[in-house]
């Protein structure tokens, strides 16, 4: 059967498969209107899944290297070729994201299969230096088996491309558990894995209910989450429990840090793309910005100035800014905001639901200034449009101040000294450091975050060693007596006569 919005259905590479659990609605966050129906998978549907996809798998991992890649350079094929705008269109009425970034997002999926493709013909073991004369010693990659992918609402294709990718590389199956809010612009987007081995690669809808039933399953191997630090935490002790790999991205409070050298025009510009982006639905959102005092005031205005041209509306209109995800985001953002000013935040800009925007769950972009470490929201993540400034000294304090949270995914500077550069890049306690250029990601490098951010990576070797595991192996090529097999001579015991040294 065909993708149809209005049916609920699971994916099961190469078909859709109608789902016998009881339909809801899709929200349009940004006009309130239902967009289609999902269900959540049944117990049968994902033993039937399980089932497939493992018996699937066993056949994939026995492929060679290159036969893996050419099927991943033919789905990355693909996806280059085909028309996307339906699957965008699907993802903006879904969740709000404007449409140029929904479809500028499934456009950058193609090149991480082509990455991984080629990266694991070429990354399949290491050959040691032999221990001793006469062995061949080395160690090999294998898949781990059937792995499960726990997608995010806020980039349900590409995070999701991110950690197939590997893990298809490596060898494995792949179950996806989308997020609730993109189920269907995920399932829609599913149908490019008919180019995959039968059965391969499946999609799943379904709850925390689910997601935990297939992280601890015994015919799961691995787990890849990304979602909040509660969750994560949650997702982690799970797959600890059963013995699992996980990869955990857990989001954050990035900070930023604008230096007394920075150009001002170019900081301000790009801190309202790294702080509102997405409406700052984005886990590297810069949510706290330390600006050294020199030019505090000059930032914050052209900051405020620059942000004041941004156009609030639907995703499928002429907007930057679409609403929140939810009402129940949009109240989250509300309250961060009300305890910030409560503490002596000044309001800048926004703070207030549009007036022009009487439905959906929309929130202005808003600017902090007088923030301070007592406010939440300055310990917690915002994940909505809102920058808290605060005022700093110097660039030391800066990077003092940005330390001192419990989070650590990314955190950017702009600067023109290139001393400032190279110690925000050694001082900062993050998975990642952008100088001059926020939100950059990179196939070839690894991407997560220190602290509660999350453990593991994706993207890069590291992302794709997430899903192998590694076996050593020593051959000796001719069979020969060891010296130091049993029995020991007598002369290396302590009472046979000899040194006693073993």
């Amino acid at each position: 059967m065909a993708f149809d919005p209005a049916r609920p259905a699971y994916y099961l590479a190469p078909r859709y498969c109608p789902m016998t659990g009881s339909a809801h609605p899709v929200i349009d966050p940004a006009t309130l209107e239902i967009v289609g129906h999902t269900a959540d998978a049944t117990e049968a549907e994902r033993e039937t899944v399980l089932d497939a996809v493992t018996a699937a798998q066993r056949a994939w991992r026995v492929l060679d290297a290159k036969s893996r890649a050419r099927a991943l350079h033919r789905l990355a094929d693909r996806i280059e070729g085909a028309d996307h705008r339906e699957t965008a269109i699907l993802m903006s009425r879904e969740m709000g994201k404007p449409y140029p970034e929904a479809i500028g997002e499934i456009a950058n999926c193609a090149p991480v299969f082509r990455y991984y493709a080629e990266m694991a013909r070429d990354e399949a073991g290491k050959v040691a230096g032999t221990t001793q004369a006469g062995s061949f010693q080395y160690a090999r990659y294998e898949p781990l088996g059937v792995s499960v992918h726990i997608v995010p609402f806020n980039f349900p294709v590409l995070l999701m491309c991110w950690t197939v990718a590997a893990s298809l590389a490596a060898g494995n199956g792949c179950i996806v558990k989308p997020a609730l809010e993109t189920t269907l612009c995920s399932l829609d987007f599913m149908r490019h894995f008919n180019e995959v081995p039968e059965s391969l690669v499946a999609c799943l809808p379904g709850g925390a209910r689910l997601g935990q039933a297939l992280v601890t399953s015994s015919r799961t191997h691995a787990v890849a989450f990304t979602g909040s630090v509660a969750a994560g935490r949650a997702v982690a002790a799970a797959a600890a429990q059963a013995m699992k790999p996980a990869v955990i991205e857990a989001g954050g409070s990035d900070p930023m840090i604008i230096s007394d050298s920075a150009p001002l025009d170019v900081a301000a510009a790009g801190a309202v793309t790294a702080a509102f982006h997405l409406t700052g639905q984005v886990c590297t959102s810069a949510e706290r910005l330390y600006v050294v005092d020199a030019v505090h005031d000059t930032f914050v205005a052209e900051f405020a100035r620059r942000t004041r041209s941004l156009r609030i509306g639907s995703g499928l209109g002429r907007s930057e800014i679409g609403p929140l995800v939810s009402e129940a985001a949009r109240d989250r953002v509300a309250r961060l905001v009300e305890d910030a000013r409560a503490k002596g935040a000044e309001v800048e800009i926004g703070g207030c639901i549009p007036p022009d925007q009487p439905k959906g769950w929309f929130y202005e972009p808003t600017i902090l200034t007088g923030c301070h470490e007592e406010m939440e929201l300055l310990r917690a993540e915002c994940f909505g449009p809102v920058a808290a400034v605060v005022r700093v000294k110097d660039f030391d304090e800066a990077i003092t101040r940005a330390n001192a949270s419990p989070f650590g995914l990314g955190a950017s500077v702009f600067t023109t000294r290139l001393g400032e550069a190279m110690e925000a890049a050694e001082r900062l306690e993050a998975g990642m450091v952008w100088v001059n250029n926020p939100l950059i990601d990179n196939d070839a490098l690894p991407f997560g975050g220190w602290k509660a951010s999350g453990v593991g990576r994706e993207l890069g070797r590291q992302g794709l060693d997430a899903f192998r595991r590694t076996k050593m192996v020593v051959i000796d090529h001719k069979p020969r007596m060891q010296d130091w097999w049993y029995p020991y001579p007598d002369d290396w015991f302590l009472d046979g006569g000899g040194r006693g040294t073993g």
